[in-house]
């Protein structure tokens, strides 16, 4: 069931053990570092709980991000939950409890990956995704090694020291634990590739945050270094956090292990669930939500500019919008080109294919935009007042209102928008935000080389081929040329052409879902029956939302 916004305050109450600057922190919804952050994360509690986005958020008394989807509407519909609560933060809060939600859906709509001859996880994850979408809870992951990590002979990330007849004891560290300190869990694994013989280090798990033993080391908080929300409407808000988690000889209840001992196991939950798909479906929302946020600051600041009407300046934000229909149509096409889960009876999964591009086309395009948006701003984002409390001052605020204002905008309209433009694009917080799009889906050189395995290959060159096969040193221009459909009988269609319904139907959940682009699609017919024990999503062709 969900809980309000308060409730979840009060689970963060626990004694978890957080340290910042040297210091521990007793309660991270008081402390000046972390408590606006916080109340913006139960703020999103609140949205799903009781409020007009409550139909949107919720079906079946658990957010939509729980539920297995079973058609391309509940695709849809999830899409439509990502995007209510990307847009309560403006798409600056990445990891929000969806996310995680997100992927304990992905494993409950594929278990069997989890049961080997090393360790039977499955009914461990089952009981997961249940507990977490039953109890509303946040759960955030670490996965990432420590970069000196690696090796017999590694010391430092995370491991088995101890088997129980209870449990195991783990000890170790992982990195860039995003949102981990607001989290209830923190689900801890490794999603890059393990030797064969690293065995001890080849597990999953997931433990409450306040688990003896468990420490998470923040990072600094710009949320602490913010002046006031005037002066930093972000980063004051929406900082949410990365941490380095320790175990210091943790232990984990069996019932709490995912993966075992396992090198192949402890990746596959990852690519041969839905899980990362499902990943990559809320974080194209979000990042489509945080382009739109972007392009509508760019627009805002040429207009108090009063630069909006030359030519130049419309070419630039007609760049932006275009780059924002990009995002857009990455999102709308992975739900289009969905693909059964085991033969359907894990329900449906965003295409493998557009999801692996989003991957490239996001880590590209963020920074272009955010370069593109300072052209426009210029030198106006570095010169405002230290702080907007100079407006109020009785020598200061006279002189500040007069020299600021520019025609048909006040003075503190302007250093308002002028303050949030430069949150978003050149302070601390929005550095971190960059190097967080460029590499929160993983470096280029894995994303780029998974995309080379993700399909499409053979189309290409099968394409190319048939123009080489089309003539010979005795071809003249007058020579019929035969195609692809021709020598094989029929054009083959491409993923995701047969999607019934215009791009404005697949918008809004008005299609009929009768996508018919992969063979091995068309051959499983419509997904049907739902995973063992998993929270189902809504039946096809319930789809309600905001329409966007």
């Amino acid at each position: 069931m969900t809980r309000s916004g308060q409730e979840y305050l009060e689970a963060l109450r626990d004694g978890r053990e957080i340290w910042l600057d040297g210091e521990r922190i007793k309660d991270v919804t008081t402390h000046p570092a972390f408590r606006a952050t916080a109340a913006s994360f139960a703020g999103l509690f609140d949205l799903a709980h009781d409020s007009p986005l409550t139909p949107v958020l919720v079906q079946g008394g658990v957010h939509r991000a729980y539920a297995v989807p079973r058609s391309y509407e509940d695709l849809v519909a999830r899409r439509r939950a990502y995007k209510a609560w990307a847009e309560a933060s403006y798409g600056f809060l990445g990891r929000t409890p969806d996310y995680m939600a997100s992927g304990a859906a992905g494993f409950a709509a594929a278990p069997q990956v989890f049961d080997t001859e090393c360790f039977d996880g499955a009914g461990h994850a089952l009981a997961y995704h249940r507990r977490l979408a039953e109890g509303g809870l946040y759960c955030a992951f670490t996965i990432t090694n420590p970069a000196c990590g690696g090796g017999a002979d590694d010391d430092l990330t995370v491991r088995v020291v101890q088997d129980r007849a209870d449990g195991i004891v783990v000890r170790g560290a992982k990195t860039i634990g995003t949102g981990a300190v607001f989290a209830d869990e923190i689900l801890v694994g490794t999603i890059e590739p393990l030797a064969r013989e690293d065995v001890e280090r080849a597990l999953t798990f997931s433990v409450p945050v306040d688990t003896p033993g468990l420490k998470l080391v923040s990072r600094t908080s710009y949320e602490g270094r913010a002046r006031s929300v005037f002066d930093h409407p972000l980063s004051s808000r929406y900082d949410e956090n990365d941490a380095l988690l320790v175990c210091d000889d943790v232990f984990v209840p069996w019932e709490r292990v995912l993966t075992y001992r396992d090198v192949d196991t402890t990746a596959a939950m990852w690519w041969q669930t839905p899980a990362y798909l499902n990943f990559t479906h809320q974080s194209a929302t979000r990042f489509w939500t945080k382009l739109e946020f972007l392009t509508g600051l760019a627009i805002l600041i040429a207009r108090s500019n009063g630069t909006d009407g030359l030519p130049p300046v419309a070419q630039a934000i007609g760049r932006l919008l275009g780059m924002v229909a990009q995002a857009k149509a990455f999102v709308l096409a992975a739900e289009a080109s969905w693909e059964p889960v085991d033969g359907g009876r894990g329900g449906v999964r965003p295409g493998q294919e557009i999801s692996f591009a989003q991957r490239i086309m996001a880590g590209e395009l963020y920074p272009r935009a955010l370069q593109d948006i300072k052209l426009l701003a210029g030198g106006s984002v570095i010169q405002t007042p230290a702080s907007g409390r100079d407006l109020l001052h009785p020598e200061l605020g006279p002189l500040v209102r007069r020299y600021f204002r520019t025609p048909g905008h006040p003075a503190e309209d302007r250093i308002k928008l002028l303050k949030l433009a430069w949150d978003a694009l050149g302070s601390e917080f929005a550095g971190r935000h960059e190097q967080y799009e460029r590499f929160y889906q993983g470096a280029p050189h894995v994303y780029l080389t998974m995309q080379n395995g993700a399909g499409g290959a053979d189309d290409c060159v099968s394409l190319a081929q048939a123009c080489l096969d089309g003539y010979d040193l005795g071809t003249t221009g007058t020579t019929p040329r035969a195609t692809r459909g021709a020598a094989s009988g029929s054009a083959p269609a491409p993923a995701g052409a047969a999607a019934s319904g215009s791009a404005t139907e697949a918008a809004s959940g008005s299609g009929t879902g009768s996508v018919s682009g992969s063979a091995g699609r068309a051959a499983s017919g419509a997904p049907s029956g739902p995973a063992p024990e998993a929270v189902s999503g809504p039946a096809p062709g319930t789809t309600t939302g905001t329409g966007r």
